[in-house]
């Protein structure tokens, strides 16, 4: 049985959101924003009050962010992952066997392990089903690339053609898949490497597959996925000559 879900068009949000910010920036006393601005860069106590201060010039959140982001270093938080944790379990089972094959018939044909680099996009502030994804393909023989959380498609195809991923991994569980998968696949394409393999994983319905297929998704795993067998898939899409 299928469940009814609620399909957003993303792009016409976006749209609405965009047109919208850029009323506010043209109706709005820039002077007072700069000034609030820069009052709040050159500020080393009572960053929350200047900061209420240019809100309520309609300075926007990005631009007080950055603001402060001239004084203060921004914080980047540790993107880490285990290793052994899933292997533990899984070890002896038929189908984490075979992927472990498949992975090293990929190592031996190739030089080097499968790359797969697991993003998190936009907003989209959970990430531990990306970091339980990102252990178990550790443990299956994959080379991972945890990033990290809130970056857009262009920063995650740059760095995925950094690191010379094989797979590009994108998470999703905030329901921007429809909008920024396909994005992330354009990034990759004006980059030159249309050849990195993206797939998606997460909370996608069912009914948003055919779109993110068309656009270029390699393919898609949702809830329950078996993850050796998603690596199975993973690297028969790669390359199906190690099978």
């Amino acid at each position: 049985m299928r469940l009814p879900t609620l399909s957003i068009d993303n792009q016409a949000v976006l749209a609405t959101q965009t047109a919208r910010l850029a009323h506010l920036k043209a109706t709005r006393n820039q002077a007072a924003v700069t000034q609030a601005l820069d009052a709040l860069t050159q500020a080393n106590s009572n960053l929350l009050e200047l900061a209420i201060a240019a809100a309520r010039h309609r300075a926007t959140f990005g631009e007080i962010s950055l603001a402060l982001e001239k004084t203060f270093p921004r914080y980047q938080a540790p993107t880490r992952s285990l290793s052994g944790i899933y292997s533990q379990e899984a070890a002896a089972a038929p189908a984490f066997l075979e992927a472990r094959r498949r992975t090293a018939a990929f190592a031996a044909a190739e030089g080097r392990q499968p790359r797969i680099r697991v993003a998190k996009l936009g907003q989209d502030g959970h990430d531990r089903g990306a970091k339980v994804m990102a252990t178990a393909f550790a443990d299956l023989g994959f080379d991972v690339d945890l990033g990290p959380l809130f970056q857009m498609p262009a920063e995650v195809a740059r760095h995925a053609v950094e690191n010379d991923v094989h797979i590009l991994g994108i998470s999703s569980l905030a329901g921007g898949h429809k909008t920024l998968v396909p994005a992330v696949i354009a990034e990759l394409q004006k980059l030159g490497r249309p050849d990195i393999l993206t797939i998606a994983g997460g909370v996608i319905p069912p009914a948003d597959h055919p779109a993110l297929l068309a656009s270029g998704c390699a393919a898609i795993f949702g809830p329950g996925t078996v993850i050796p067998l998603a690596a199975i898939q993973i690297l028969d899409l790669l390359c199906p000559s190690h099978a």
